[in-house]
């Protein structure tokens, strides 16, 4: 029998040897890698940030429009973001599609498959998920001893503002996704788990799906003590949509003034900058706890 060639492989689990390349992502799809990937195409900003933070950018042939940081991502070849086009990764010739699921239609991934295009899929929604993903990256990519390491330092800086929140007072916080409809984080999402780690307590705690729509009703019955509003060029709440809850005079984040920015690619992108928005969220909400700056 003719020996096949060496490279990506998918759908082949009787190749013994393809034992300790076989990795499962979140839809719990199999993907099998005889090798690492060199020609990688992501579909989401926090992957891009991933590969660069781990030392494989230059496997990196493709990006979204949204792909900004590092700098030096801009200037990747462009795929598209919520609408991928097709034409333009094929083109690229990629031995691997890296892509988050809230943004990956079943039909097109269904073209990437019949395509033979290997395709991992990303879902996070714990801060455990972040870690796990950035791991599995680096054995993913022969950048294990890399993406071990961010991930321990990553763990060791949540651990601190762990701590120092902890046995604070968890003062009520409403983060603003979307001005309207209303939508904030609830149980199920990363976000919500942040803003438990930075020492608040969400005023969605109670909702039924990770990004619930509230109404003003629910809000003032719950009376955040903080607004805290993600800003960005790319994605954020304009100051217009923010000047706007001035009208709810007698919600306790209006009364005392505490409406806050944090940019939006460090708390909304489930990357390894997500720590440092952490840091941020925790130090907006308990600023005389984190006078002096933490291990770096």
């Amino acid at each position: 029998m003719k020996r096949r060639q060496q490279g990506i492989l998918t759908g082949m689990p009787f190749m013994a040897n393809l034992a300790a390349r076989t990795f499962v992502d979140d839809l719990d799809r199999k993907i099998y890698l005889a090798k690492a990937p060199t020609r990688i195409v992501s579909l989401a900003p926090s992957i891009t940030e991933v590969l660069y933070a781990i030392g494989s950018s230059q496997e990196l042939v493709g990006v979204t429009q949204y792909c900004d940081y590092p700098p030096e991502a801009r200037l990747k070849p462009k795929v598209g973001y919520t609408h991928p086009n097709l034409e333009s990764i094929v083109a690229l010739q990629p031995d691997l599609v890296l892509a988050p699921r809230e943004f990956l239609r079943a039909d097109f991934l269904s073209k990437l498959e019949q395509l033979k295009i290997s395709t991992f899929i990303f879902d996070a929604k714990t801060i455990e998920d972040v870690l796990s993903h950035i791991q599995t990256l680096g054995r993913m990519l022969g950048r294990s001893a890399s993406a071990d390491a961010l991930a321990a330092q990553m763990r060791q800086r949540i651990t601190e503002i762990k701590t120092r929140t902890a046995a604070l007072p968890h003062p009520r916080v409403l983060y603003v996704l979307n001005s309207e409809p209303l939508i904030t984080a609830g149980p199920g999402s990363f976000i919500d788990q942040l803003i438990k780690l930075a020492g608040g307590t969400n005023v969605a705690a109670r909702a039924k799906t990770p990004y619930p729509r509230l109404n003003m009703e629910e809000v003032l019955k719950e009376d955040p003590e903080l607004l805290i509003f993600p800003v960005g060029k790319a994605e954020g709440i304009p100051d217009s949509e923010q000047q706007v809850w001035k009208r709810w005079a007698t919600l306790s984040a209006v009364k005392h003034g505490r409406f806050h920015h944090i940019p939006s690619d460090l708390l909304n992108r489930p990357g390894p900058r997500i720590v440092q928005g952490l840091e941020t969220l925790a130090r907006t909400i308990h600023p005389n706890a984190f006078e002096d700056k933490l291990t770096p």
